[in-house]
């Protein structure tokens, strides 16, 4: 039986060419098995902005939503607020501003408040405890995780601006040390803890004058509690002397950090702050969480709180 020359030839081809590719496939198997290099991992933090703000206490206060609207459009994540920034805390109230920051697509983050537990009288620090529940219970109905929390100060400087121009020292008040103001403001805290737990709200103690004035101070605070629900607001802008070093060693235990920017002068003092040396910081630390704005510059917040947005961008996210 005679066999056809070109049907030959073509057979063969055909042949050797399913027998290349079959020898080609290991290797190709073998190149896609190879392990891909790893990603890495760097934290991209979410940018929020405080209400305080587009306000800094100049004049009329401007409207919670009104903050909001702002935050959306110029690209926030998400906004903390100023409690003292609040004309009506009614629940109605409270509800109609949750339901327009969802629908901006802002998460509220962050509640900044004010109390102070630094004080002999007993009766006073209960009002500042009473007074920081209720800020507890508006944070949870408004579906917000973490407060700020204050130690308070001594209260024998009576002015603010004096308090910057002395860097934040002020004098204990005569007849007391600084041993009784840890077990007032440790007092006051732990009646703050059932609250904080019963509404899944961390209390985040701040850097922020008084017995926050240094991170010793902080810490001795944090391990004498020994409370989940204490932890710590950190604010880059309120350490006036060696920053880095100081926000390394609370790092650990933040929940929310406060960046200060100064766009057009501060208002009681200029930080020239590394952010990107501070990002690598709380990176270092395995920080998660939200970075939130503080713009305290003269400049007006229409172009401050945009570039100082531009700003953290670039370091955390």
């Amino acid at each position: 039986m005679s066999i056809d020359r070109r049907s030959f030839l073509s057979k063969a081809t055909l042949a050797a060419g399913s027998a290349a590719a079959l020898t080609a496939i290991p290797a190709q198997v073998a190149q896609a098995a190879e392990p891909l290099a790893a990603p890495q991992n760097k934290i991209k933090n979410r940018i929020g902005v405080s209400t305080y703000s587009f306000w800094q206490f100049n004049g009329k206060r401007v409207p919670i939503i009104d903050c909001i609207d702002q935050a959306a459009e110029m690209g926030f994540d998400g906004v903390e607020i100023l409690h003292v920034q609040m004309s009506d805390e009614s629940n109605s109230n409270l509800q109609k501003i949750k339901q327009h920051a969802f629908r901006s697509g802002i998460d509220l983050m962050g509640f900044s408040t004010h109390q102070g537990f630094v004080s002999p009288d007993k009766e006073k620090r209960q009002r500042n405890i009473d007074h920081t529940i209720r800020t507890i219970e508006l944070a949870y109905r408004l579906g917000i995780p973490t407060i700020r929390l204050n130690t308070g100060r001594w209260g024998t400087t009576r002015s603010f601006n004096e308090l910057m121009k002395n860097r934040g020292i002020e004098p204990r008040l005569e007849g007391y040390s600084d041993n009784d103001a840890y077990g007032w403001v440790n007092d006051s805290i732990e009646k703050l803890l059932w609250k904080a737990e019963q509404c899944g709200v961390v209390l985040g103690l701040e850097n922020h004058w008084g017995l926050g004035l240094t991170p010793e101070g902080l810490l001795r605070i944090h391990r004498e509690i020994k409370s989940p629900w204490l932890q710590f607001t950190v604010d880059t802008g309120n350490f006036l002397e060696d920053p880095y070093e100081r926000l390394d060693m609370i790092a650990p235990h933040c929940v929310l950090v406060q960046a200060k920017t100064y766009f057009g002068g501060g208002k009681w003092y200029t930080l020239d702050l590394d952010y990107g040396r501070i990002a690598k910081i709380f990176q270092k630390h395995n920080y998660k969480g939200y970075v939130s704005l503080e713009f305290e510059g003269k400049e007006s917040p229409k172009t401050g709180v945009p570039k100082s947005l531009a700003l953290l961008r670039k370091h955390f996210s």
